[in-house]
């Protein structure tokens, strides 16, 4: 079968599941991105996305052995060709864990403002993601044990989603609501700064507040940050966990979260 033909039959299928899941009020969409898995169901997916830092790798490590929960892992190809990572990436993959692509040069798709004016030509979005799943599969992964894409700066648009799916994947985001994907930041970027005990207590009242609390929640942290940013959240993630365990949540993979999305991307 020519490459041609496989995207084309690719994306029909895609096209078919988009429509199914869109109509599946299990799912909450954005842009073409499913940013929520089920409300009506106490699991969360803890995801960590990585592009230049990883100094977090150990500390994460140790949680998911420590609380016997599993985690999503998003990479740029960047991040899986240092060979620094590559103990903790072996590991994460003998655990079990959920990895997948963050596109392999972690390029900025679409204009922060104009959100429909895209950066990327159609031709180097999918070179890019097509490298970013060669790199996947020198650690074993292959695209059909990876079909989620989370977008590189969480930053797309429906022409990004179309994409996506022309490459047989689903895009996905992290689910808006809490700081958590804000544990980037740095005390050199002044008011954009957020602590991390800051970034907790938003998670933990959301939890509170919300009519669905953190149900079917894809949870959003980084792998690893900047050396100026000291205060590291990711030291804070087994209060965390332990926290919302107590609360009833059960942490699962992306896949295990939306495995009603993989059932229909497979069928």
């Amino acid at each position: 079968m020519s490459r041609q033909l496989t995207i084309l039959i690719t994306a029909l299928l895609l096209t078919v599941f988009s429509a199914c899941s869109e109509n599946d009020t299990r799912y909450t969409f954005s842009h073409g991105a499913i940013i929520r898995g089920d409300t009506s169901v106490k699991e969360i997916a803890l995801v960590f996305t990585g592009d230049e830092f990883g100094d977090g790798l150990e500390s994460i490590t140790r949680l998911l052995e420590d609380e016997d929960i599993k985690a999503s892992f998003f990479f740029t190809g960047k991040f899986y060709r240092n060979r620094e990572f590559e103990p903790w990436i072996r590991l994460l993959v003998a655990g079990g864990n959920y990895l997948g692509s963050h596109s392999d040069n972690h390029l900025l798709y679409c204009d922060w403002v104009k959100r429909d004016s895209l950066l990327v030509s159609r031709e180097e979005f999918l070179n890019d993601l097509e490298a970013s799943y060669d790199e996947l599969q020198k650690h074993g992964i292959s695209k059909e044990e990876a079909p989620y894409f989370l977008p590189p700066y969480e930053w797309y648009n429906d022409t990004i989603a179309s994409w996506t799916g022309e490459y047989g994947l689903q895009l996905i985001n992290f689910t808006p609501g809490t700081r958590s994907n804000a544990d980037y930041t740095h005390p050199e970027m002044g008011s954009a700064y957020v602590d991390s005990r800051t970034i907790l207590n938003s998670i933990l009242s959301y939890e509170s507040s919300s009519g669905t609390g953190l149900n079917g929640f894809i949870l959003l942290v980084h792998a690893g940050t900047d050396p100026r940013r000291t205060d590291k959240f990711y030291l804070l993630l087994p209060e965390l966990v332990k926290e919302l365990k107590v609360r009833g949540y059960r942490f699962v993979s992306i896949d295990r979260l939306l495995k009603e999305a993989i059932t229909k991307i497979s069928s």
